[in-house]
């Protein structure tokens, strides 16, 4: 059953299509710190192959989610599945399949980057002794900071600190990839980079699970979307479908405007003038039979698309409940604005 208010299926429904294997799970996940609840009743479906971004206002609970479905917290209840294997008894199994930048990156200031690399891939489980060069060069050189290699990390500016921890998260081919804020402290070029970096990954095959507040990166990099509110899931689902399920408008181009609001409205159907045709809201009426309408009233239709709603549309729409997280998101939107205006 859905929960009122909410865009896509909480609970999967019988159906003939099979479905998606999975990459990570979780069910009824629940964490509480005290008397504050930080995640409640979370089910995360993250497909396997799938971009999935998290989305949320600060304080919904991603980092935390994260944190659980990598076994790095306890939940209070509730079980994960990484990889086929539930945590935290199948963690051995499933983690070295896993590469991850979570609440940034932590390595010794007095190393250079590809010192402290080199500390990383000695810990690399799928990694032999002879290939751990290769891989550091490699994995550097992914993240454009092979000219800054021998820098020590102290003297790193925060996008490159973002950068090493990306490159560690890389050192060897993964399954799943999670990357919390990646972009974060990254100039437009960076963030363009990392972007690359992850479309590189999902046609590789490798699942990848992006938690941001940047929604035009989320937009154009990810397949799939979950949208936490106050500790628990309130949307998930491809990106395409959701935006499509919230947007209850179809756009009619044509020549004959007059005709088509007259036809349309004496059939009870609203509808009112657009640029180059009419807008017609589907609430109580399908996109079918207001095309029959039209071409029945002999109205020359030359295009009808459903009204795209754009991601930060749909995000508001969904958390907009709260006015000090309103005020949050207005915070990160304005970061989205300064962004694109640099593009």
């Amino acid at each position: 059953m859905t929960t009122p208010g909410t865009i896509g299926v909480a609970e999967p429904q019988a159906s003939a299509t099979p479905a998606p294997p999975l990459a990570a799970r979780t069910r009824g996940l629940r964490k509480v710190y005290r008397k504050t609840v930080a995640v409640d009743r979370v089910d995360l479906d993250v497909p396997q192959g799938a971009v999935l971004g998290m989305l949320g206002p600060n304080g919904s609970g991603k980092t935390t989610t994260i944190r659980m479905l990598l076994g790095l917290v306890r939940p209070t209840t509730g079980t994960v599945e990484l990889l086929g294997h539930p945590l935290p008894d199948g963690a051995a199994r499933a983690l070295p399949q896993v590469g991850a930048l979570v609440e940034g990156p932590g390595f010794h200031p007095f190393l250079s980057g590809r010192d402290n690399l080199r500390r990383c891939a000695a810990a690399e489980p799928l990694l032999a002794t002879g290939s751990i060069s290769t891989a550091v060069d490699d994995a550097l050189e992914r993240v454009g900071l092979a000219d800054a290699a021998n820098r020590t990390y102290r003297g790193y500016s925060l996008g490159m600190k973002q950068r090493l921890g990306l490159a560690a998260a890389l050192l060897v081919p993964r399954r799943l990839v999670v990357l919390d804020e990646p972009t974060n402290g990254l100039d437009p070029a960076g963030t363009r980079e990392v972007r690359q970096v992850i479309a590189d990954l999902h046609r590789g095959g490798t699942t990848v699970l992006v938690s941001s507040h940047l929604l035009a990166e989320v937009e154009a990099t990810c397949t799939h979307v979950a949208v936490l509110h106050r500790g628990t899931v309130v949307a998930q689902g491809e990106l395409a479908d959701l935006l499509e399920a919230s947007t209850p408008a179809l756009l009619v181009s044509t020549p004959d405007v007059d005709r088509a609001v007259e036809a349309l409205r004496a059939g009870g159907i609203s509808t009112r003038p657009w640029e180059g045709g009419v807008r017609v809201e589907l609430t109580g009426t399908a996109a079918p039979a207001v095309l029959e309408v039209l071409v029945r009233a002999g109205v020359a239709v030359h295009e009808a698309r459903r009204q795209r709603t754009g991601l930060e549309e749909l995000f508001t729409q969904l958390t907009e409940a709260d006015p000090g997280e309103s005020e949050t998101f207005a915070g990160a939107r304005d970061s989205l604005d300064v962004e694109e205006a640099l593009r």
